[in-house]
């Protein structure tokens, strides 16, 4: 009976632990760069026609970049405790589910796998790892923290997640896959894009957050502007972006079918302009709701893109 309860109790704890690194892991984050590295991936194949999944090349760079996507996250965690008690009281440090030293072993740890993986992997692998662990560093640690100024805050997001990752990842997935050190323009057009709509992401993620922004004097651009400002200016951005690619759907890319990418991102666009006018950015649960609808669009980009790819 004692060990049957000992065996529920330890269960019930591994699940709570379990619940608690997800939350810590940012999710969306973590969906975020799963379908990054995929799309790039598939990118790559398509451009060289190489057989398809080839795992000893993607697995590797996936566990690396996971890896370093949690150790940033995590890290600007422990450096935000205070303020995410305001903003974020569910994370995992701000509610107290796990102590500072339970924190700092997860992002050490990830941080050894992704650094070893990447090294392992090869040149390309290593500098997207090392360049987004250092932008992602110096975002969130004293005494540059970037995140201070909403400009440079902006910089380290669209950096990694728009240039770092598409460029370099698929430059190591180019080389594996195919033996070719090039980067095509149907990888440009993607990064172009991503660069728009990662910006938009760095500008949003503070609109909900402004409360606790305010008190401990972190200057982002929604408390600059406001934050009616800030999402129109998000919006017609986005907009542009989608019509950028429309555009070069049409009008022919290289490497990609123009009526796929069109057609996918007409509806994108629609879609991204019907949800933004429920959208109300005075309102915290409102533009919250909107922010993370701004990753879905992220996360679709790594699935139609590709597929326009296939498909050409």
């Amino acid at each position: 009976m004692r060990f049957a309860k000992k065996s529920i109790l330890r269960k019930n704890n591994s699940m709570k632990w379990l619940q608690a690194f997800i939350r810590f892991s940012r999710p969306h984050t973590i969906i975020g760069t799963t379908l990054s590295v995929l799309g790039l991936y598939l990118i790559a194949w398509a451009h060289g026609g190489t057989p398809p999944w080839q795992w000893e090349i993607l697995l590797p760079a996936l566990l690396s970049c996971l890896g370093a996507n949690i150790y940033i996250v995590g890290l600007n965690q422990l450096t935000d405790v205070e303020i995410d008690r305001i903003n974020k009281p569910h994370l995992p440090l701000a509610a107290g589910t796990y102590s500072l030293r339970a924190g700092k072993t997860i992002i050490a740890l990830c941080l050894v796998i992704s650094l070893l993986i990447a090294l392992r992997e090869g040149l390309f692998l290593s500098f997207t790892v090392i360049l987004s662990l250092l932008i992602g560093t110096a975002y969130s640690l004293p005494p540059l923290r970037l995140k201070r100024f909403h400009f440079w805050a902006a910089a380290c997001i669209f950096m990694v997640r728009g240039v770092v990752v598409n460029l370099f990842l698929f430059l190591h997935f180019n080389k594996r896959l195919n033996g070719v050190i090039e980067i095509p323009p149907q990888v440009w057009a993607l990064t172009a894009f991503i660069f728009g709509l990662s910006l938009v992401i760095a500008w949003f993620k503070d609109i909900p957050d402004m409360e606790g922004d305010s008190r401990f004097r972190i200057m982002t651009l929604s408390l600059t502007l406001g934050a009616h400002k800030v999402f129109n200016i998000g919006r017609g951005l986005l907009a542009a972006c989608y019509l950028g690619l429309i555009i070069a759907g049409i009008t022919g890319i290289s490497g990609v079918n123009g009526a796929v990418l069109a057609g996918t991102h007409t509806g994108l666009l629609g879609l991204m302009w019907l949800v933004s006018l429920r959208a109300t950015p005075g309102n915290r649960a409102s533009i919250a709701r909107y922010y993370l609808f701004i990753w879905v669009l992220f996360f679709s980009e790594y699935i139609f893109f590709p597929l326009a790819c296939l498909a050409a």
